[in-house]
């Protein structure tokens, strides 16, 4: 029964969302060029759009319907590997498929980082003075947030 009600609450949540993010747009010279991962634009071939939780689609999505844009990916799934030698941390939710590095082409940082705040699927926020992108990922807050944990210039 449990399974059954999962499943009902899931597709609810994705008939919500993905309308939505089915609409939006990738025209404008922001996406010139670009290339897309299993469906999401990517900033260059080293980015892995294939390893995202649901929960991290769904957030994705989320924003991509919001703003009525696509998102462009700098960075998604990782190898611990590749994770290490980008600097990443090493308990990085990139290498369990729940963050993702991003931004959306006409749309201010600002914007993007007010939305993340104010969105209950984003656990984490990741700011990054001086880049164009926003980190998202979808971990649990700890008890007593009511906004992400955000770190890196937020």
């Amino acid at each position: 029964m449990r399974t059954l009600a999962s499943l009902v609450v899931m597709v609810c949540l994705l008939g919500a969302c993905a309308p939505m993010a089915m609409f939006a747009s990738s025209s404008g010279s922001g996406y010139s060029g670009l290339r897309t991962d299993w469906g999401t634009f990517v900033s260059s071939s080293n980015v892995n759009a294939l390893c995202l939780s649901p929960k991290l689609r769904l957030l994705i999505w989320d924003f991509e319907g919001h703003f009525g844009k696509k998102v462009v990916m700098n960075s998604g799934y990782r190898t611990p590997w590749h994770n290490a030698s980008v600097g990443g941390a090493e308990a990085s939710m990139h290498t369990k498929c729940m963050a993702a590095d991003f931004y959306i082409p006409g749309v201010q940082k600002s914007q993007l980082i007010a939305y993340a705040r104010s969105n209950g699927l984003t656990g984490g926020l990741g700011c990054y003075p001086g880049r164009n992108f926003i980190h998202v990922d979808v971990r649990d807050r700890p008890r007593g947030y009511t906004g992400p944990v955000t770190f890196s210039g937020c």
